[in-house]
């Protein structure tokens, strides 16, 4: 949880109510008229806080002016909540959003100079929703999106909402809405696309139109295990080529077609024992065989290394 914006977030809060001691001293309810805070402030949570704002840029850093930054974070939380309340039912919880509004509102007060001559609330709204708008950029993307095509499929939804008004009973086109956003069709396809990467389907949800409980992860392949002794089978291939043509059917009859020893001793009409010592001295010279090429190659890389070493070290002279 963020410090500022916990710690603001649990205090008392009262719409307009905390004013600064000059503030209430030089504008009695007595003699103030009922309109006149309407006509200065638009939004019941928009206190007047200039006269504050310019002791808090007078005042060196200490307690006195934390209490004062405190105070002001306090009288306009009201207005960072209304804020955060426009983003609900977007996917966050409103506390959350309240959160990062209550930090935003705490950015804008220690960054806001009253020197430029502008209200505090013409710098505060959009630093606080600013705030808000990159808590779900950074945060609500379920895959990672790069902000260009973040606003891509912000432009491209906007296109749709409005192309749906007026082309009823059919989904826009991607010419159509590249016209409509001022983009080309790449980037329409683009912020197309992008508009279903904000969530992930889970791997058990079921695709649309299947009753059978036909879930998103049938769909998923999986590693073929037989990939794993190709690069065998192509050693052993030459070695078996050379056996002679008994020998080889053996070998094919156990393990292709998953013959025990007593069925292709039958079949062939000799002993077990006879197919047994076939079987194990075949695969002994296939296997001596496939090693002595191994060793030759890897000898061979390593002479060509060597050469190829001394070719392009010069020679010390």
């Amino acid at each position: 949880m963020r410090p500022d914006a916990a710690r603001f977030q649990d205090t008392t809060r009262h719409h307009g109510a905390v004013r600064t001691a000059h503030s209430e001293t030089s504008h009695p309810k007595t003699s103030r008229p009922q309109r006149s805070r309407s006509k200065r402030h638009p939004h019941d949570d928009a206190p007047d806080t200039a006269e504050a704002f310019r002791r808090l840029c007078e005042l060196p850093h200490g307690p006195e002016r934390d209490a004062l930054r405190e105070e002001l974070v306090r009288a306009w939380l009201p207005m960072a909540e209304r804020l955060a309340g426009r983003f609900r039912n977007r996917g966050e919880a409103l506390d959350d959003l309240r959160q990062v509004a209550a930090l935003g509102l705490v950015k804008a007060v220690d960054r806001y100079d009253p020197e430029r001559g502008n209200a505090f609330e013409s710098y505060a709204v959009p630093t606080v929703t600013g705030e808000i708008k990159r808590h779900f950029r950074d945060h609500m993307w379920t895959l990672h999106v790069p902000r260009r095509v973040q606003d891509l499929r912000n432009r491209v939804r906007f296109a749709c909402q409005d192309l749906t008004q007026t082309t009823p009973g059919r989904h826009p086109s991607v010419a159509e809405i590249a016209e409509r956003a001022g983009m080309s069709e790449e980037d329409a396809a683009t912020g197309l696309e992008a508009l279903d990467s904000f969530t992930a389907l889970s791997l058990d949800a079921e695709l649309p139109g299947s009753d059978d409980g036909y879930a998103l992860r049938d769909t998923l392949g999986g590693p073929d295990p037989a990939l794993d002794v190709v690069v065998d089978r192509e050693a052993v291939k030459p070695c078996l080529a050379q056996l002679p043509e008994r020998e080889r059917t053996i070998l094919y009859m156990r393990f292709f077609r998953d013959m025990t020893q007593s069925r292709i001793a039958e079949h062939l009409g000799i002993s077990q024992m006879h197919v047994s010592r076939l079987i194990s001295r075949c695969c002994g010279r296939m296997r001596e065989e496939v090693l002595r090429e191994a060793t030759h190659h890897a000898a061979a890389a390593r002479h060509e290394d060597r050469a190829h070493a001394a070719r392009v070290t010069p020679s010390a002279a």
